[in-house]
């Protein structure tokens, strides 16, 4: 046993002098890059489908440089997920086992297979850091701090490795007569081993940093190309030799289950090789943490590129939820316009694509706070699948491509909106009802200038909102409160306020919300002037009104400019029908008293149209469908014969 021991130890040893002496160009390769592993004495060739291969490689045309396909550590992840490789092993006969009993071969061949990672990493720490390090010190041809940043903290794991896992092995092994344990040396250990993840974590910035000073630096390349050619790396490159940690730990794992397995059931080992096994599994889940905590730093990294790297939304610590392209429902544009969303667990980015994409595929519109955001569908029938994203900088409606789509968008938002009251317990909770439909858009009076109202789209409305003068195009403009968001002349919206969710800035707001914000009292000029019959605001939904909706009006009757209308019959007034110029209108600029008109259909025979006619008035009114035709005239006969909602008619009393 002693003199096997030194043949190991003498073996390890040529190694590392072969790696000392070797570091001139001209030096023979070997046959195999991992010869030294493979053939070492009593060592069973690896499995091929185990994370411990060799590592894939793109073989680039005759005998330039290969580098490592970023493929393999997303393979090495979800193998460590999924501990699908994790199989148990099949005993194989080794060359010279002899009759020594199974646990202290896997053992012994945990040795060997360590002697042979400890002179690859005297390679990488020894000999491509050193050297690199020196030449950058003497050349100045490429900082210092490149070369720390490529090597991470590989001198910390080979020291660990050098001077305190191997030799305890040694010593193990070479005293197996009187204490056949291992358990107890790897559970002492197997801690130090999640220092591994600082090294994978940083795997992917090595291997660009590497790419990019090897085709910048001439010097950095010549030091590069002559430890490569040397007999030490057979031939591999130094991102080859780089994989070799990551690829570590599962081998542990694997060779532990084995020596676990080959224990006999009362072996005094079995409990402490048990518990060393969960810790080295452990080990491997925090590698494999890595892995996916550095892949998360590399997307993140590609959107924040795709979105100009600006100071004030570039942040390591965010998480991206989902991105993807939507439609913004402009109230001025009628077509919606195309944008693009990127929500992360903090914040939604409403961008805008750029035509030319130079540097930055988009550019950055607005900024909404998850905190305090809210979500929810919105009921229009002029654009399907929309939902309204209101938060306290802005207020957006938007609309899908799918139903589907908004339901994940919206789902996606709740859950950051969820997360993020979790974890604020001081945050108020979002009403849980909706804050209006379709038709009734008014922030509830404690909101008021602490979010972002939703704007009333300015098709909605043909006068003001809070005067009712009616809109033209020459001599009365439209202009939005600020706080409420209703459409307003400029009358009405000549004053100004200071609105918390825009930092406290003066904003343009209509009489209303001056008052309320401010708490100052203007007297109006026409405050006793007595509401007329058809100043009856027509923003009600379809709770307060029998039946509402756009009808198409047609004959002299309407005259030229009123080809349609929003027509409501309300439940405080059944017996009488409003048309509006637009939904959200607070005059009407006709109503017809229905009591006594005859519905009648139209004398062009299309099936969605009805007629009103009494003596000598007659209104040509066509409904979008036949459907909601039937709707309208049932609900006119009802008022046209003076009966209310709900009242029985003369043959029900008898029933």
């Amino acid at each position: 046993m002693e003199g096997m021991s030194k043949e190991k130890l003498t073996s390890v040893s040529n190694l590392v002098t072969v790696f000392e002496n070797s570091r001139t160009p001209g030096a023979a390769p070997r046959a195999h890059p991992l010869e030294a592993e493979r053939h070492l004495p009593g060592c069973r060739p690896p499995s091929p489908a185990g994370p411990w291969e060799a590592p894939s490689v793109e073989e680039a045309p005759g005998p330039g440089p290969r580098t490592v396909s970023r493929r393999y550590l997303s393979s090495l992840k979800n193998k460590l997920s999924s501990g699908t490789w994790r199989k148990s092993c099949q005993p194989r006969t080794c060359p010279g086992a002899g009759t020594q009993p199974e646990e202290k071969r896997v053992v012994q061949e945990l040795l060997e297979t360590e002697q042979a990672y400890v002179a690859r990493l005297h390679l990488l720490d020894q000999v491509f850091f050193q050297e690199l390090l020196e030449e950058a010190r003497r050349s100045k041809a490429f900082p210092e701090d490149v070369v720390r940043l490529i090597f991470s903290n590989i001198s910390s794991i080979y020291q660990f490795h050098s001077q305190f896992f191997l030799p305890e092995l040694q010593r193990r092994l070479d005293d197996w007569t009187a204490t056949p344990r291992l358990g107890d040396v790897i559970q002492k250990l197997a801690p130090f081993l999640k220092m591994y993840s600082e090294y994978v974590k940083n795997f992917e910035r090595a291997a660009e940093l590497l790419a990019t000073w090897t085709e910048k630096s001439p010097p950095f390349q010549e030091v590069l190309t002559r430890i490569q050619s040397s007999e030490a790396s057979g031939s591999l490159t130094l991102q080859h030799h780089m994989l070799e940690p990551v690829q570590r730990i599962p081998r542990y794992e694997l060779l532990l289950k084995e020596y676990v397995q080959k224990l006999p059931d009362q072996a005094p080992d079995r409990a402490d090789a048990q518990k060393a096994l969960d810790m080295i599994f452990s080990a491997a889940q925090h590698s494999n943490a890595a892995i996916t905590e550095m892949e998360r730093l590399q997307d993140l990294w590609e959107v924040y590129q795709r979105l100009g790297l600006e100071d004030d939304i570039v942040d390591p610590s965010n998480t991206l939820l989902r991105e993807g392209p939507v439609f913004k429902i402009s109230f001025r544009r009628r077509d919606p316009m195309e944008r693009y969303l990127f929500l992360f667990n903090n914040m939604l980015l409403y961008c805008v694509p750029r035509v030319i994409q130079v540097g930055s595929h988009f550019q950055v519109r607005t900024r909404i706070d998850v905190a305090g955001m809210k979500v929810r569908e919105l009921a229009d029938a002029e654009f399907p699948h929309s939902f309204l994203v209101s938060g306290k900088q802005r207020t957006l409606e938007l609309q899908a491509r799918s139903q589907e789509e908004m339901i994940s968008w919206m789902q996606t938002c709740q859950a950051a909106i969820d997360q993020i009251e979790k974890r604020n317990e001081t945050f108020k909770a979002a009403a849980q009802g909706p804050e209006g439909d379709a038709q009734g858009q008014e922030l509830q009076c404690e909101e008021l200038g602490l979010r972002a109202p939703q704007w009333i789209r300015d098709k909605m409305v043909t006068m003001c909102m809070r005067c009712q003068e009616p809109f033209n195009a020459l001599m009365r403009r439209r202009h939005h409160c600020r706080a409420c968001g209703y459409v307003v002349c400029a009358r009405c919206s000549d004053y100004r306020a200071e609105l918390k969710y825009d930092d406290n800035r003066p904003n343009r707001v209509c009489l209303n919300c001056y008052t309320f914000l401010t708490g100052n009292v203007l007297r109006e000029d026409k405050e006793d002037k007595r509401r007329g019959i058809l100043e009856k605001g027509s923003a009600v939904g379809s709770e307060q009104s029998l039946v509402c909706g756009f009808l198409q009006l047609s004959g002299d009757k309407w005259g030229k400019s009123s080809s349609r209308g929003w027509c409501v019959i309300p439940r405080d007034d059944p017996l009488v029908l409003y048309v509006y110029a637009a939904p959200q209108d607070m005059r009407a600029h006709t109503s017809i008293p229905l009591l006594g008109y005859q519905v009648t259909t139209g004398p062009q025979g299309d099936p969605r149209v009805f007629q009103l006619q009494q003596s000598g008035q007659l209104y040509t009114f066509k409904a979008e469908t036949e459907e909601l035709r039937g709707r309208w005239v049932r609900a006119v006969e009802l008022a046209a014969s003076g009966r209310s909602p709900g009242e029985p008619r003369d043959g029900d009393l008898s029933d």
